[in-house]
Formats: C-alpha cells, sequence, structure tokens
C-alpha cells in the first residue's frame, strides 16, 4: 500500500500521475477494482481532490515493482535514471524523495523514455542547473521520424514560441520567441527515418515541433505528429528517446564530469 497526502487542487488522476508511477500504469485496474481510497473511501471514478486529502493505492507487489525507470548510476551528489515512456517525470521525482533529499533539475515528456539527472544535495543543485544554464550538458537524442530527411546531416536553426494556453510551442524562422538549434544525422532512412538529435539549446518541445515544422514529425508523436500516419501505424506515444547525457562539472560534480551515460532503452 502506498499513501500520499494531497498538497492542492487537482484530480485523482493527475495527482496519481505526478506522485504513483507505479499507480499510473494501472490506473484504470485500480479503479475498477476499488483499489484507490481518497479518504478511507474506495472509489471507482476519477474525481477532484484538494490540499489535505489522502490517497491510498492498494498494488498487488508486481504492480508495485513497476517503478518506471531504472536507476543508472547514484553518488552522494547526483544520480542518473533511465525512464520508461508513459511515466511522468515528476512521479520519477517523486518515488526518488522517498529515498531522500532530492532537487529536480529537468524533465522528460511523459511519453519521452530515457535519461534524467537529479541532484542529492544543494550543491549539486547548484552545480547542475548552472550547467544546464550554461550549456555545459551535452543531451543526444534518438528520434524516429516520418519519411526521409533532405538531408543525411544538418544543424537547422528557428525560433520558439510558447502557446500556454494550448500548452505547445510554434517554430517559426521569423526572429521571435527564443532562438532554438537543432542537428540531426541519419542513422537509417526508409518509410521512416531514425534520427540522431544534438540539442545545442534545450526549449520546451524543442526537438518535436522542430522536426514537424521540417516536415518530419516524430512517429506517434500526437501533439505536433501525423495523425493519419499515427493511426496507420497504431502509434500512441512519440518514438523519441533520451540516449545519452553528459555533464561538464566541478565541485560537487567531479565524479561525474565529462562521463558519458547511455540509455538502454530502444524503439
Amino acid at each position: 500500500m502506498k499513501e500520499y497526502v494531497v498538497n492542492g487542487e487537482t484530480t485523482l488522476k493527475n495527482f496519481t500521475d505526478n506522485f504513483c508511477a507505479p499507480a499510473s500504469f494501472c490506473f484504470r485496474t485500480l479503479l475498477k477494482s476499488r483499489e484507490i481510497r481518497v479518504n478511507g473511501r474506495k472509489v471507482s471514478d476519477d474525481l477532484p481532490l484538494k490540499a489535505g486529502d489522502t490517497v491510498r493505492y492498494y498494488l498487488t507487489p508486481a504492480q508495485e515493482r513497476k517503478r518506471g525507470f531504472e536507476i543508472v548510476y547514484e553518488d552522494d551528489a547526483a544520480l542518473v535514471i533511465d525512464k520508461e515512456s508513459g511515466v511522468n517525470s515528476e512521479a520519477v521525482f517523486s518515488a526518488l524523495a522517498e529515498e531522500g533529499e532530492r532537487y529536480f533539475i529537468h524533465r522528460l515528456d511523459r511519453n519521452t523514455a530515457g535519461l534524467m539527472i537529479f541532484a542529492k544535495t544543494k550543491e549539486a543543485e547548484e552545480e547542475l542547473l548552472s550547467a544546464f544554464r550554461n550549456r555545459n550538458v551535452e543531451k543526444v537524442y534518438l528520434a524516429q521520424v516520418v519519411g526521409r530527411m533532405p538531408r543525411r546531416h544538418a544543424v537547422e536553426e528557428a525560433y520558439l514560441i510558447k502557446d500556454e494556453a494550448a500548452a505547445k510551442v510554434k517554430i517559426s524562422l521569423k526572429p521571435c520567441g527564443e532562438k532554438i538549434v537543432t542537428e540531426y544525422e541519419t542513422l537509417e532512412e526508409g518509410e521512416t527515418s531514425l534520427l540522431k538529435i544534438t540539442l545545442h539549446t534545450g526549449k520546451t518541445h524543442q526537438i518535436r515541433a522542430h522536426l514537424a515544422f521540417l516536415g518530419h514529425p516524430v512517429a506517434g508523436d500526437n501533439k505536433y505528429g501525423d495523425e493519419a500516419y499515427n493511426r496507420a501505424h497504431h502509434l500512441t506515444r512519440q518514438r523519441l528517446i533520451a540516449k545519452e547525457l553528459c555533464v561538464y562539472g566541478k565541485g560537487a560534480l567531479s565524479a561525474i564530469c565529462g562521463k558519458r551515460f547511455v540509455s538502454e532503452k530502444n524503439f
């Protein structure tokens, strides 16, 4: 059994997605079997929650073991995890915070798999945030996109504008919003192409939106992608993996400075 106290207004579904990864994978099953209790009462539907509510999840051992991530590296200052597609970054952080002091540094979209790094001390948090801010972090992704790219290798520049109301971003070649730089290299090509993506800037939805703007959306992307292609191939999650992560830092990060982590996730 896992128990949580709600810290603000939300819904049971959103709370589950952000705080209990094992339950988020089987949320509908738990509701159907009435294995979720809110303030001691069994529930069978999503419902509003408020601050102070208590939520309990009665998970089977098999359900509880499905954490949604694996730890690939850990020392006294930081830890690196390999996240599964379909789990929120916030739920990963919640699980890690149960084990001790943790600091949230960056996030991956729910349906993007791969590597994330968290700090375990305040000093490490400051060093990591500085490394991300000063572009001392190398991030390499794998993306499966629709169609063939016009060139096997390119460094593409554009501008990204956030649309907060729609929870999306827009891409433009006109100087407005934030400048983005996305590098790609074609590894395989056919009906879909496998790309190695190197981010020179790391903005919200940059890879997904920029590739869609270039006419080759990430396969399975339901926000920026090709809806007809996704339906025809029964794809419900974007084919995107944060494959490599390398941090150049000092002080608290000296043990991992220049160390390259590689995700085991593949398509």
